[in-house]
């Protein structure tokens, strides 16, 4: 059983996406929960860290946004028509196959982000930018609700010029809707770096930490305020 004073630091803290080392709720009670940064040991990666994701196929495409930890950005996406898949993973440093360990760590430029695979005669790059401005706070640029650092900052990565167009406007619409100043910025990324399999879908393969994190977060209280019946839980 994990120690009272240390669970109750964590739930005030609830820091990088992790386990409070609590009880998991989906195992028997006698295994407390692994934080998530030991859960999928480097086995899962190739010596030299995380893969690039591949090129998308014909006839489909890509967007990248961050939205703080990765987790709570995949299944707002993944219900939407035309949107074929989405990635949890790091973008916007310099850095080649960086691991979680080092982004969580401060020791690339990256940040946790979202890489949607999407048929754009279905659903546009506009309808997906609605989707991102709904989950995230975009009033705060230095980290999201309860993560706080570069490796949670909000930001829209477009992969082409009509992309970064329509994210421009989108931010000075975005601004004008709340009437405050938008920190989520437009940033550059060489690739998308594909995290660990122990983070992909985790809101389906581990949904009671999941809701426990999300809930302790105040993730959902803050989007209801912002956005009120359009926020995405």
């Amino acid at each position: 059983m994990a120690n009272p004073r240390s669970l109750l630091a964590c739930l005030f803290l609830l820091a990088a996406c992790s386990s409070c080392g609590g009880e998991d709720e989906s195992a028997s009670s006698s295994n407390p929960t692994t934080n998530e940064a030991a859960v999928g040991a480097e086995a899962e990666v190739p010596a030299d860290g995380t893969e690039a994701a591949p090129a998308p196929p014909e006839g489909r495409a890509v967007a990248i946004f961050a939205g703080g930890c990765f987790w709570c950005m995949e299944g707002p996406f993944e219900a939407i028509a035309g949107v074929e898949s989405v990635l949890s993973g790091y973008a916007g440093g310099p850095e080649r196959h960086p691991t979680y360990r080092q982004v969580s760590s401060h020791s690339t430029g990256h940040t946790e982000a979202i890489r949607v695979l999407y048929d754009p005669a279905v659903v546009t790059y506009e309808a997906l930018l609605e989707v991102f401005w709904h989950n995230i706070d975009p009033t705060d640029g230095d980290g999201q609700f309860c993560d706080r650092g570069e490796q949670y900052r909000p930001a829209i990565f477009p992969v082409d010029d009509a992309q970064r167009a329509a994210a421009t406007a989108s931010i000075a619409a975005t601004g004008q809707t709340l009437g405050e100043t938008i920190e989520a910025r437009i940033e550059s990324t060489d690739e998308f770096w594909v995290a660990e399999d122990y983070h992909q879908d985790f809101y389906r393969t581990n949904p009671a930490h999941y809701t426990r994190y999300r809930r302790g977060c105040g993730r959902d209280a803050r989007l209801t305020e912002l956005w009120g019946e359009a926020a995405a839980h």
